[in-house]
């Protein structure tokens, strides 16, 4: 099968199977999502939705949190991954949030990569969420399915290289939902150490059934 094939059919089931995907994170506003997205960095997103409420709660404007302090945050995201690094680059980014941008996140790209724990991934997904831009952020889940489906060549070694392919063939107006088609796809059914290629619904184009499963090589 073409590329062009696997990308028609892809978007064709999505498109009809799960019209309005959203994020999984919880969030009421643009500036809790950027604190959520910060912390869910290498971490579930469900151990980020147990700690942000009591976090949202005591800190519920970007004043608040850039006002506090390393001992006082701390406690509150503790049980997330990499807490020391998190804690630090969640009061720079809330003070540069307050001091460069008037309390409000910014819609560009290249601006919200000027704060503190926000990679392009992170940028791309407040764009792409918040901002409905075209951008699509490219996390483990992403980088793994878009290979196994052949939405990508396998020797993109990079998320950037990868982001570049994906957005070259999606419709630019699809973007934003296409990152969440592959996160979930990724994240319940394709999953990393053995995909449920018997429960997945994307098999007749899926490069790696055809090549692994179909000719009975994952065993």
């Amino acid at each position: 099968m073409q590329k062009k094939d696997r990308y028609k059919a892809f978007i064709e089931y999505f498109t009809l199977n799960l019209p309005e995907p959203e994020t999984e994170l919880n969030f009421s506003n643009p500036y809790e999502l950027l604190v959520a997205v910060i912390l869910s960095a290498q971490c579930t997103d469900k151990r980020i939705n147990m700690v942000t409420p009591a976090l949202f709660e005591d800190f519920p404007t970007p004043e608040h949190l850039a006002a506090t302090h390393f001992d006082e945050l701390f406690p509150y995201i503790r049980s997330v991954s990499y807490p020391n690094n998190k804690t630090k680059h969640l009061i720079g980014m809330a003070k540069m949030l307050v001091e460069d941008f008037k309390g409000e996140v910014p819609a560009d790209i290249k601006e919200l990569q000027k704060m503190p724990g926000v990679g392009r991934k992170t940028a791309n997904v407040i764009a792409s969420v918040i901002f409905n831009q075209p951008a699509l952020a490219v996390d483990t889940h992403v980088y793994r399915v878009s290979k196994r489906l052949g939405l990508v060549t396998q020797n993109a070694g990079t998320p950037l290289e990868v982001e570049k392919q994906l957005v070259k063939h999606i419709p630019p107006d699809l973007v934003p939902k296409a990152h969440h088609w592959l996160i979930l796809h990724g994240r319940y059914i394709c999953i990393a150490r053995k995909p449920k290629c018997e429960k997945c619904p994307l098999t007749h184009f899926c490069r790696y059934y055809e090549k692994n499963v179909a000719a009975g090589k994952d065993k």
